[in-house]
């Protein structure tokens, strides 16, 4: 409920200033106008039906609204944006707008000697010049959220990059050096990504031969019985050490327990705060996997001790953690290297300040004290299908 209310009040305030700069500012009192304010209160009311009603509804029927909803909730965004930015320029011109002789209003000989400038009305030169300005900022406004959402929309439902790297480990044995990890993060299948986005994925991973495969986290966006077969594809990743997942917060949204027996079914082998030995004859390494934050709600949270009881400090362990924040603790416990996802690289140009300041990395390779730290951008995206300044991605780390 309190979920429910925050973003109608949140969607409410961004339309009706949609509507003053677009719609009221634009026209003349009139059926235009009202025809304007209607159809932005329709769509006030798509995006909430999207963001609140979406999360209670099947990805089958959420499809219907969730297309036309999501798209407009980035073009919504970037107007927002480009609109408030353009408030400098319109604030610098305010002068111009009312500039020109003004029309006094009839009024006594007293009431004139104490008439303010506000009793005058602005002339139909200042009025046109308003309208003019507005018109202008509503039109720049437009085209460029335009041609950002879509270009935004071509690289989110594209094919994912294709991104290699490779990371020394201090304590990795020379027989294991090129060992390939391929990373995949953020799938999101749901109401807009099915099975033929899964599909690709596979075999864009199962091109680069890679050793071993770590899927960490937010795979789904409903359930098993909804997207079962949306999720099958998996089952074809090929690699010599095997297909390994950890929990992102989205799948304790989508009933986490039938899903880890159902990966389980398909080859994908879960890591519950647990880990295993990679061999490649008598080398090895330890990958480890955490369950993520939000598992805490229901008892089923991080338990990075666990994971790492027991093992031999002499070999390097690698860690699978949904979201990057989860390095400080294993940076504390000597972790080598943590592969991550959870922030899709920000998503969206310049939201990602908003990512920033509650993650340690957007994306790519950093960090902290003697832990690697990489976070890949995600393969999928969450909310509209709109990525601007992080295409989607899929990483191949190579040990070193």
């Amino acid at each position: 409920m309190i979920f429910a209310l925050v973003v109608g009040g949140l969607v409410a305030l961004i339309h009706l200033y949609l509507w003053k700069r677009l719609v009221k500012d634009t026209t003349e009192a009139g059926r235009a106008r009202r025809v304007g304010g209607l159809v932005l209160a329709g769509l006030a009311a798509l995006v909430a039906l999207t963001l609140v009603v979406g999360r209670l509804v099947g990805p089958g029927i959420a499809r219907w609204f969730a297309w036309p909803g999501f798209v407009w909730f980035g073009l919504m965004a970037y107007l927002f944006l480009v609109l408030a930015v353009l408030e400098l320029p319109r604030l610098a011109l305010r002068g111009w707008t009312r500039r020109g002789p003004v029309v006094a209003t009839a009024m006594t000989a007293p009431e004139a000697n104490t008439a303010t400038p506000e009793a005058n009305t602005a002339t139909p030169e200042a009025n046109t010049r308003r309208v003019f300005l507005a018109r202008g900022c509503a039109v720049a406004a437009g085209v460029a959220s335009a041609g950002l959402v879509g270009a935004g929309m071509v690289s989110a439902l594209g094919p994912p990059e294709v991104t290699r790297l490779s990371v020394p480990l201090r304590r990795l044995d020379p027989r294991l050096a090129g060992f390939r990890i391929a990373v995949v993060s953020d799938i999101h299948l749901g109401s807009l990504l099915g099975r033929g986005h899964t599909e690709r994925i596979v075999h864009m991973i199962n091109e680069t031969e890679p050793d071993l495969v770590a899927i960490v986290g937010d795979l789904v966006d409903g359930t098993v019985d909804e997207l079962g077969p949306a999720v099958e594809p998996l089952q074809d990743l090929v690699s010599g050490h095997g297909t390994y997942f950890v929990t992102g917060n989205h799948e304790y949204y989508s009933g986490y327990e039938p899903w880890m027996a159902e990966l389980e079914r398909l080859g994908v082998q879960p890591l519950r705060n647990e880990r295993t030995g990679i061999q490649r004859g008598d080398a090895g390494f330890d990958l480890a996997g955490i369950n993520d934050v939000n598992g805490r709600s229901v008892a089923d949270g991080p338990d990075l001790d666990r994971a790492l009881a027991g093992r031999d400090p002499a070999r390097p362990v690698v860690l699978l953690a949904h979201q990057p924040v989860q390095v400080a603790g294993a940076a504390e416990r000597g972790v080598d290297l943590q592969l991550s996802g959870h922030t899709h690289g920000g998503q969206l140009y310049p939201f990602h300040h908003v990512v920033r300041l509650v993650q340690p990395s957007l994306s790519g390779l950093s960090k902290v004290d003697d832990t690697w730290l990489y976070v890949t951008r995600g393969a999928g995206f969450w909310g509209p299908p709109v990525r601007v300044g992080a295409a989607p991605e899929i990483s191949v780390v190579e040990l070193r």
